[in-house]
């Protein structure tokens, strides 16, 4: 009989899963199916872009079953939980789905309900978010209309998706309002909990550089207990406040709620546990999870979910096979980080070694943690990328899971 393999999800880690193994696996040996309550795929790098006009949600939209190769099989529904002794799960209309290898990959979900204030009256109003397509077009209309005043940009908490998305939005701000002729009227205030820019020393100091370079105000170690959307204020637990004319916030995040339902599947967040090297599940061999959906202590970026994918497709071959599990992922993450004026910067790091300055992938490429015009055209090419190449499942030439060492100025270790 065919292996029954479940997976979980349908944005880019479910995708290129299930594309990956439909390569492996043909339909006689393998029934694939993918289950996921949304029939669109928004491709969310893309959602930073809406609000200055660079873009819109269409133009970064696709149908969800065109993206999955020929022999795949899609199911549009809510998981209801998993029955990990039963090898089987249950769908939002009592629907049982057996399975010999399930894949979770549904990501992380926002909880702005968790934060006093929000939603709140003021939201899509004096507040947003661009991590959400209705907000991220709201936003758009508000910037357009935005004469002056201050800007705050805040992270509520880690982790979150893509977590150089709000230091981009910042830079970007700056920028646009360059534009417009109005940059020394806007007041642009990055609020983060964070001790400094960004997660580690090196690259921490360089975009805390550059945020004074262009006047953009650095607010750390600002835990959000409130957003006060009638007073038009963000307070902290400590009882600092930030005034504001406009909020654009990331909320608290969590991973899919069916997971908290499934008894030892996730933590207390609802992000599954699993291996950080195997991606297997401490709960049962037989269930693997990918991208933002897990636990582990590498970025919930898109680059991650790539690198992770040829790890977690090797692993399933293997487990299907009872052969011992070989793949090994090392935390490898890689990000433009888009810095306005036709610029960007690019980061690559893992578990245990920090952005470093460099190039990527080798001595000679793309500059690392420097301004290039080189970067931003890397930036915009990886959209095509992404459609054409990483939802496929196909690999990038000359470019593996494991992160490049080759290229990169000084060693730097990051504490497990």
């Amino acid at each position: 009989m065919p292996h029954r393999i479940v997976i979980l999800g349908a944005g880019t880690g479910g995708t290129l899963v299930a594309n990956r193994l439909r390569r492996v696996y043909s339909p006689t040996q393998a029934e694939i199916t993918v289950i996921d309550e949304v029939a669109v795929h928004i491709y969310q790098p893309g959602l930073l872009f809406v609000p200055f006009g660079l873009t819109d949600v269409k133009k970064i939209s696709r149908s969800t079953t065109g993206r999955l190769r020929a022999g795949i099989s899609f199911i549009k529904s809510a998981v209801s939980f998993v029955d990990v002794e039963a090898n089987s799960l249950v769908l939002e209309n009592g629907q049982v789905e057996p399975y010999d290898l399930l894949v979770v990959a549904t990501g992380a979900v926002l909880v702005p309900e968790e934060t006093e204030g929000l939603p709140g009256a003021a939201w899509n109003k004096s507040v947003f978010t661009f991590y959400q397509p209705e907000s991220a077009s709201a936003l758009w209309r508000a910037l357009a209309g935005f004469g002056g005043g201050t800007i705050v940009m805040n992270v509520i908490d880690n982790p979150i998706k893509c977590p150089v998305s709000p230091l981009e939005f910042c830079f970007l701000a700056d920028w646009y309002f360059q534009q417009r002729g109005l940059r020394e009227s806007v007041r642009i205030i990055y609020a983060t909990p964070l001790d400094g820019a960004f997660t580690t020393p090196i690259a921490s100091r360089a975009l805390a550089g550059m945020f004074e370079e262009k006047g953009i105000e650095l607010v750390s170690e600002f835990n959000t207990g409130e957003v006060d959307g009638g007073a038009c204020r963000l307070k902290s637990y400590d009882g600092r406040e930030i005034a504001f004319d406009l909020a654009v916030v990331v909320p608290l995040h969590e991973g899919a709620a069916f997971v908290g339902r499934s008894p030892g599947l996730g933590d207390e967040f609802n992000f599954v546990r699993c291996d950080r090297s195997t991606l297997q599940s401490l709960r049962s061999p037989n269930i693997f999870a990918i991208g933002d959906a897990t636990d582990l202590p590498a970025s919930k970026a898109g680059s991650v979910t790539h690198f992770e994918g040829e790890v977690l497709v090797e692993n399933a071959r293997q487990f299907l096979a009872h052969q011992p599990l070989q793949g090994s992922f090392d935390g490898h993450s890689n990000c433009f980080i888009e810095s306005g004026f036709n610029k960007a910067l690019l980061i690559d790091f893992n578990y245990d070694t920090e952005p470093l300055p460099g190039h990527f992938p080798f001595a000679v490429g793309l500059p690392l943690l420097t301004e290039s015009r080189l970067n931003h055209l890397g930036k915009l090419l990886f959209q095509w990328i992404y459609w054409n190449i990483i939802l496929p499942g196909r690999n990038l030439p000359g470019l593996g899971s494991a992160m490049p060492k080759r290229g990169k100025h000084a060693q730097g270790t990051r504490t497990r």
